[in-house]
């Protein structure tokens, strides 16, 4: 599994597609850096930065927080011990509550997204053969996972594994929102690999985002006002010549190279987003009705 993937590349290029210029005289502080391995970014209109100093700190104490809860990479994350030892005493709320919100969504999807998909994710970027994707797929299923308060317990100890990827950067985006909104900032853009705007421009207008293919190509823009969205791509990254980097539960590759959903909650959007590519057209709007304000803004 590649650290930096295309397809957080891609919702980066969103945020910053054709953005109209912001008068001199406005105030806007701005800070870059990474999350979960690949790049992230904030603008925060009203203030200077040194006015935004303090919280900027408080960002990045927040981003190295959670990524010992969420990170596949690191070796004391949260999500490294449980796959490596397939299970994980007394797991911290944020994780507990990102476990939720996958069965919320696997249940809505049908199965599409289901995070112990990781081991069929890893034979397929390995190049496995038949046999050992038949057996990697034996691994896969939402419904061996025991999520209690105290204690997850995975299907298969050692050989089962998550992975947080369809959700992860999705749940990061709205936990500094949330945040920001702490220190009582409501005009804010939040680039965590998923892209939540909040308020409004330094001019008073929406913001705006350009959806992008992986060719580079803005397919569509659209305004968003306390509002995030999420792109997917399959082929945003290739595991294989004819596999990207979507992979169903089941082995099945994609339907749709290109899906963008909005939300309320970054998390939603990024979930839905990374289902939505497995599925039958007929089988979308089913699937976003469970979650109230969810909505498909491109689909190629």
């Amino acid at each position: 599994m590649t650290r930096m993937s295309r397809r957080r590349f891609l919702t980066v290029s969103a945020a910053c597609a054709a953005l109209p210029a912001i008068p001199s005289s406005a105030q806007t502080a701005r800070w870059q850096g990474t999350a979960l391995g690949a790049s992230a970014s904030l603008r925060l209109e009203g203030l200077t930065d040194t006015q935004a100093a303090p919280i900027i700190a408080a960002v990045e104490a927040e981003l190295e927080r959670l990524e010992l809860i969420f990170s596949l990479y690191r070796t004391e994350s949260e999500l490294t011990r449980l796959n490596g030892q397939g299970f994980l005493n007394a797991p911290s709320p944020e994780l507990l509550s990102v476990l939720s919100l996958c069965s919320a969504l696997h249940d809505a999807t049908g199965g599409a997204f289901d995070p112990t998909v990781q081991p069929l994710w890893k034979a397929a970027a390995m190049g496995a053969d038949r046999a050992d994707l038949r057996k990697a797929r034996l691994l896969v299923g939402w419904r061996a996972v025991s999520v209690r308060p105290d204690r997850i317990d995975l299907g298969v100890a050692g050989q089962s594994a998550l992975t947080l990827n369809g959700i992860a950067q999705g749940e990061i985006t709205d936990r500094i929102v949330a945040l920001l909104k702490g220190y009582g900032l409501r005009d804010i853009l939040v680039d965590m690999g998923e892209v939540a705007a909040m308020g409004l421009r330094a001019d008073r207008t929406n913001w705006k985002v350009g959806l992008s293919s992986p060719d580079g190509i803005v397919r569509q823009r659209i305004t968003l006002q306390d509002r995030a969205v999420a792109t997917s791509a399959p082929a945003g990254t290739m595991l294989t010549a004819s596999q990207g980097h979507i992979v169903g539960p089941g082995g099945q590759v994609a339907r749709h190279q290109l899906v963008s959903v909005s939300a309320p909650r970054a998390a939603v959007a990024d979930g839905l987003s990374t289902a939505l590519c497995l599925m039958q057209s007929d089988q979308i709007d089913p699937a976003l009705s469970h979650f109230p304000g969810a909505r498909l803004e491109f689909l190629m």
